[in-house]
């Protein structure tokens, strides 16, 4: 502390920092943003950050609006350099004191040498702006330079590595010392302890929590990023198992419980492995499955036990035999070759223009099997075979067993194709 009224601080020189970068915190960060974004000139700022690298920057002296360093050049030549940074007004500081005395968080995060970004964020919305934006780091050097020069940018960064170390030092640059700012948030808080909670109550109510839009965007490069995405799991978590001493409430059946609580682990799995793909913003959402269709997803994939698939076959209202097909439809197709194997439907004049176009260039003259059509439905005469025209243009196999339809397998572009395999010749 210096002998007047000014409160100051001297730093001792920092040593060389070779190939390590000048800020690790993301105060740290923002303050060396601040000065990347106003300087004009970007080479000058590389000299600095050499000679900053270099250990060229003397003892930094910091007190409220100014910081001051002797700055060697690379052939020795000292020059005086010096930062000003606006000081916060009195209106000011008596804004952020009263929201700091207010959040007990505030306070210990200071007195551990942290500045966590919602302090920043709870002074921004109170008015206050802590830390520098384009524009507010305005140098000062006897190079006389007019823009930030080698010398100034070389101040700039080692204060990055005294910020790491102590937010105090943003403070007192603001206007205010540790000591002083300490003991006006310890009278503040007494005094608002003393006060009792009927006064608290009685108080004007504060702003609504949270911050304005435009300021959380306008703080967008100051904020620490988010931290990566954890590790996709090897696999899903293990359902819970219900088989306990206690008796289940009535109506409640535990093991169709776990095969539920089996099949919401599973889906979560593949949902945080389809978040996490590349790609995944570009791709539509999934549609929402009707009941009925959940059912038929839930046979097909958890593969229960013979008790439960006749539960489910109840539930879908179809007769288990007519379950196992919706099922082989899901499993070749999901959704549309379920609706396929459920909806018959009539095309239009072009679809069916496209599929006779389709089914003419499928084989060569005189090979093509005797089709006769009934909607979308093309059955191969004197065989068990039959394909079906999809409202995409694609074709499904369907092969008869037990007078019942029952899918034969995926979807093809060319209709031959979709009917090699169920022909009895193929």
């Amino acid at each position: 502390m210096n002998e007047g009224h000014e409160p100051e601080r001297t730093f001792a020189a920092l040593p060389p920092a070779p190939g390590r970068g000048f800020a690790s915190s993301w105060w740290g960060q923002a303050w060396l943003k601040a000065l990347e974004d106003t300087a004009l000139d970007g080479q000058q700022l590389k000299k600095g950050r050499m000679l900053a690298r270099a250990g060229r920057v003397g003892a930094v002296s910091v007190r409220p609006g100014r910081i001051t360093a002797v700055v060697q050049d690379r052939d020795s030549t000292a020059y005086r350099s010096d930062v000003l940074l606006q000081r916060l007004d009195e209106e000011d500081w008596d804004r952020f004191l009263d929201m700091a005395s207010e959040r007990a968080g505030h306070i210990a995060a200071l007195l551990d040498r942290e500045m966590p970004p919602h302090l920043v964020e709870d002074a921004a919305a109170a008015g206050v702006d802590l830390l520098p934006g384009i524009g507010d780091l305005e140098p000062e050097c006897s190079c006389e330079a007019w823009d930030h020069c080698p010398h100034t940018g070389a101040l700039c960064y080692q204060v990055a590595r005294l910020l790491d170390q102590d937010p105090f030092v943003l403070l007192l640059l603001r206007g205010r010392d540790e000591r002083r700012l300490l003991d006006e948030l310890q009278v503040r808080s007494a005094a608002r302890g003393a006060r009792g909670p009927d006064a608290r109550e009685a108080e004007p109510a504060s702003a609504p929590p949270g911050v304005r839009a435009d300021e959380a965007f306008a703080a967008r490069d100051i904020l620490p990023p988010l931290p990566p995405p954890p590790p996709l799991p090897a696999e899903p978590g293990l359902p819970p198992s219900l088989d306990t001493e206690t008796d289940p409430g009535a109506g409640v059946d535990p093991a169709a419980l776990e095969v539920l609580a089996a099949d919401a682990a599973a889906r979560a799995f593949a949902m945080l492995a389809d978040c996490v793909a590349e790609g995944h913003e570009h791709q539509l959402p999934a549609p929402e499955l009707t009941p009925e269709q959940d059912v038929v997803r839930l046979a097909a994939t958890t593969r229960p036990e013979a008790w439960i698939t006749a539960r489910l076959a109840m539930a879908s209202g179809r007769q288990p035999a007519a379950l196992d097909a919706a099922v082989q439809a899901w499993r070749y197709g999901g959704t549309a070759g379920l609706a396929v194997y459920d909806e018959e439907w009539l095309p239009g004049p072009e679809e069916l223009a496209r599929a006779r176009a389709q089914l003419t260039a499928a084989w060569e003259a005189g090979e093509r099997p005797q089709l006769r059509a009934e909607r979308n439905r093309w059955t191969v005469v004197g065989s068990d075979a039959q394909l079906r025209y999809g409202p995409d243009g694609r074709w499904w196999p369907y092969r008869k067993e037990r007078s019942r339809w029952v899918p034969a397998g995926p979807a093809d572009d060319d209709p031959a194709g979709a009917l090699a395999g169920t022909l009895p010749e193929a």
